[in-house]
């Protein structure tokens, strides 16, 4: 009988010994595909399991390690030179967008834009008097590219102005504040981030002066000071999958991630999958994958590391049994199947196999008993029995639910109680 069984499952292959052993690691603690029930006689030590077909909805995922990060980030710093004269936000504090968080003396600014209305003024009033007195076309193109000048002139000096206050382009937490009153800033030191749009808008709210050293409109300066802003609520799963995965991805999947720390699972969407594939740690090549976060959550943190299950596919109402109950015979499947108490070696088609389970796409019917063949438990002779599993142990454990040999002396891959293996490519 054991050269029998041992003949069998080096027969298996690889995967189907895994399949097997989640199998029958399902059976032991109470899982699997449906009800089960150990029969053994007093004496022997082979001891067989049953298993029911049921029905119901299987999913094919694929797997993606990642970290959570904030949905919108913001590096902003000033468009133009000038000495800081007003802070308005701290690290720390919470801003809306369009918020004050700093400005520069804009009394250089301010003049440059008077300066700019003026000459704007006299280019118009310049083009009326010719047109007045019928000059030559020539002329009043010239005089009407003059006004074009002069009118851009002016929205660059009214900008500058705005940008004399920092605002906020997004809603959030400033996490870094490099300001100071006192501080030189140029333009120089520019404005970045997720987010779109400059940081000026209207006026300041706090009117055209307040004071401070003047300073010109020169790029030059001393200090790149920036200010950091991460959205509050809303976050993305920056995550990798393996080159096999990628093509199984597209934009709109939705998936269930598994955050550090957080006992609640946590649902998203993809919202992008990268073209480009970069090296993961072990120099294997993997592409990015981008998961909107769905809802705004308080107990998410930017860094905290997360694994995501994406779902590529999803059917209902599939038939499915362990698929530790399945043997082969050149290329037919069988099963035992309990009519009337006794087993009857029936044949069955079998479609996709989902980790444990494989689908059966003829043979069987919801609610089907089989029975999975018999393992010998190499020694001791206890009987009884307690939830969850046998007390004398089952197949290739022993009575204290340690794993024990299978069928040649091999065990389990991974030498302990394998769980049941995910649904994915």
């Amino acid at each position: 009988m054991r050269k029998r069984l041992t003949e069998r499952w080096r027969r298996l292959g690889r995967t189907a010994r895994i399949l097997l052993a989640a199998g029958v690691a399902a059976a032991v603690v109470g899982g699997g595909a449906g009800a089960w029930a150990l029969t053994r006689e007093d004496t022997a030590q082979a001891q067989a399991m049953q298993v029911q077909a049921t029905s119901g909805t299987v999913k094919e995922t694929v797997s993606a390690s990642g970290t959570v990060e904030a949905a919108e980030t913001a590096e902003l710093s000033f468009e133009v030179s000038g000495t800081v004269t007003k802070i308005y936000a701290a690290e720390g504090d919470t801003v809306k967008k369009g918020d004050p968080l700093a400005r520069v003396d804009d009394t250089t600014l301010v003049a440059t834009r008077t300066a700019a209305e003026s000459a704007r003024t006299a280019a118009q009033e310049q083009l009326d008097t010719d047109e007045s007195a019928g000059a030559s076309d020539v002329q009043i193109a010239s005089d009407e590219a003059a006004v074009a000048a002069a009118e851009a002139d002016l929205d660059s000096a009214r900008q500058a102005v705005d940008d004399a206050v920092l605002r906020a382009t997004i809603g959030g937490t400033v996490t870094a504040f490099d300001l100071a009153v006192g501080d030189v800033v140029g333009s120089s030191s520019g404005s970045s981030g997720s987010s779109s749009g400059g940081s000026g808008g209207s006026d300041s709210p706090m009117g055209e002066d307040s004071g401070g050293a003047s300073s010109g409109s020169s790029t030059d300066s001393t200090s790149t000071g920036t200010v950091s802003i991460v959205s509050a609520g809303d976050h993305v799963v920056e995550a990798t999958v393996s080159a096999d995965d990628a093509d199984s991805l597209k934009k709109g999947l939705q998936a269930t991630v598994t955050v550090n720390g957080v006992d609640e699972e946590v649902f998203g969407t993809v919202a992008t999958v990268g073209k480009v594939a970069e090296t993961s740690s072990s120099g294997a090549a993997v592409f990015p994958v981008s998961i909107t976060v769905t809802g705004e959550r308080d107990d998410l943190y930017p860094g905290t590391s997360a694994t995501a299950e994406i779902t590529v596919k999803q059917r209902e109402d599939v038939l499915t049994v362990t698929s530790a109950a399945i043997t082969t015979d050149g290329d037919q499947a069988y099963v035992q199947k309990v009519v009337d108490g006794k087993t009857v070696k029936t044949k069955v088609t079998i479609g996709e196999v989902y980790g444990a389970t494989t689908e059966i796409t003829d043979g069987l019917a919801e609610g089907d008993t089989v029975e999975i063949e018999a393992f010998t438990r190499p020694g001791g002779s206890r009987s009884g029995s307690q939830e969850g599993g046998p007390e004398g142990g089952f197949g290739g454990f022993g009575g204290d639910g340690q794993m024990g040999e299978m069928p040649g002396g091999g065990q389990f891959p991974g030498g302990g109680m394998p769980g049941q293996m995910g649904g994915g490519r």
